[in-house]
């Protein structure tokens, strides 16, 4: 979500506590669960999108703000029933926990975020780009002012650009989008900017090209979305940051929520991969070993120790980072290698157990009605999130060698 590389001052948060509503305990019953599960690969077959899941889960209050401990630990459950549901709630999710984090700090420019989630409306992201390798801190969709009839009040910002992998296409209701404010070209003096805001879905201005048809995480339909002017309003304009800027809290809000929400889901499939690896291994027998259940095997037996290893490591370290978000934990410019570093090793940690845990679960595992090769497929998307493997090394190796002069 922000090019890393560069890295970014951190925003010391003053100690606030969390509203008793926002620490709610999860909603995820095991009802629910089994039932988001029980459709998860009909969504995948047809490739369509998870409106009975939406459904369900914003009906017992999913969508709703709470702290980003239980965020994750929700979302890691959810994921383990339905990645693609709980990778396409993510983005609602990320938006949840920036304007709580934000109205936590005492900034209350996003409140209305919290009340319109709290009202049903739900809310996605517009920001990636063919051809933008810079993520947030500079985009190649343009921003023209709008200024109100008359010169009253009313007044906006108009987008025009082509955004790619638009979770939630079929569902959102508010859309954050940015693209490039150069005032030169309304004849206006000043350096280019960022204008980050909000549309609303009938606001217009937009078409949703239906063209989401990849190899996992099929049911968020992030569609492409082309801005032909679509304008959001003064009221709705979250930050207007310089390019290449995007050293405040409201950015680090965006990157900390997104980060941290994404490694839970990735943890998610892993923790279903080793489920159905295990219950393959009892149930699989070895003709070699007298029709022994293959559990007893040796080799397997040490892949799946291995696999549970890895696994066990990521929670200690989601756990950490979610209450240190909470509880407005300063740690400066290490937030950067620590939220980066956190995300790669979730997604390497869950492809590497599924690979494991298709070992274990043998030829089974790979035919096209398993569980387990729809959580290969799912599995894969991770590696094409922010912040990309290099960018996490590049924020890593400048937290300890500095960071490189520019030319």
């Amino acid at each position: 979500m922000i090019d890393t590389a560069n890295g970014m001052p951190g925003a010391r948060l003053p100690e606030t506590v969390l509203p008793e509503t926002v620490l709610a305990e999860t909603v995820l019953s095991p009802g629910l669960l089994q039932g988001i599960r029980g459709r998860a690969a009909d969504y995948d077959t047809r490739n369509a999108f998870f409106t009975e899941d939406l459904h369900e889960l914003r009906a017992a209050g999913y969508l709703r703000p709470r702290s980003l401990t239980a965020a994750v630990r929700d979302q890691r459950l959810l994921a383990a029933h339905a990645p693609a549901t709980a990778l396409g709630l993510t983005m609602h999710l990320v938006w949840m926990g920036v304007a709580r984090d934000l109205a936590a700090a005492g900034d209350d420019s996003l409140r209305w975020v919290l009340d319109e989630a709290e009202a049903g409306e739900v809310f996605a992201f517009a920001i990636s780009e063919r051809g933008n390798d810079r993520v947030m801190s500079d985009s190649l969709t343009r921003v023209d002012r709008v200024e109100p009839a008359g010169g009253g009040s009313g007044g906006g910002w108009a987008y025009t650009g082509t955004k790619i992998f638009t979770t939630l296409s079929p569902a959102w209701t508010r859309l954050g989008v940015i693209g490039r404010h150069d005032p030169e070209g309304d004849g206006h003096g000043g350096e280019p900017s960022i204008v980050h805001g909000f549309l609303t879905r009938d606001g217009g201005g937009f078409r949703i090209e239906p063209d989401w048809n990849t190899l996992g995480m099929r049911a968020t339909q992030s569609h492409t979305t082309v801005l032909e002017g679509a304008v959001v309003s003064d009221e709705r304009v979250a930050r207007i940051l310089p390019v290449g800027g995007g050293g405040d809290a409201y950015s680090l809000a965006i990157f900390a929520n997104f980060l941290t929400l994404i490694g839970a889901v990735y943890a998610g499939i892993a923790d279903r991969a080793l489920e159905l690896a295990v219950e393959s291994a009892h149930r699989r027998t070895s003709l070699r070993a007298g029709g022994a259940p293959m559990a007893h095997d040796p080799d397997l037996r040490r892949r799946a120790a291995d696999a549970a290893l890895a696994l066990d490591a990521l929670a200690p370290q989601l756990e950490a980072v979610a209450r240190d978000r909470d509880a407005q934990v300063d740690r400066g410019l290490r937030w950067f290698r620590d939220l980066t570093g956190l995300k790669q090793r979730c997604v390497q940690t869950a492809r590497d157990v599924v690979d494991q845990c298709m070992h274990i679960a043998g030829g089974g595992g790979y035919t096209a009605a398993s569980e387990l090769s729809r959580l290969q497929r799912d599995v894969l998307a991770g590696i094409y999130h922010p912040s990309d493997p290099e960018s996490v090394a590049a924020t890593i190796a400048a937290d300890l060698l500095g960071p490189v002069p520019a030319p």
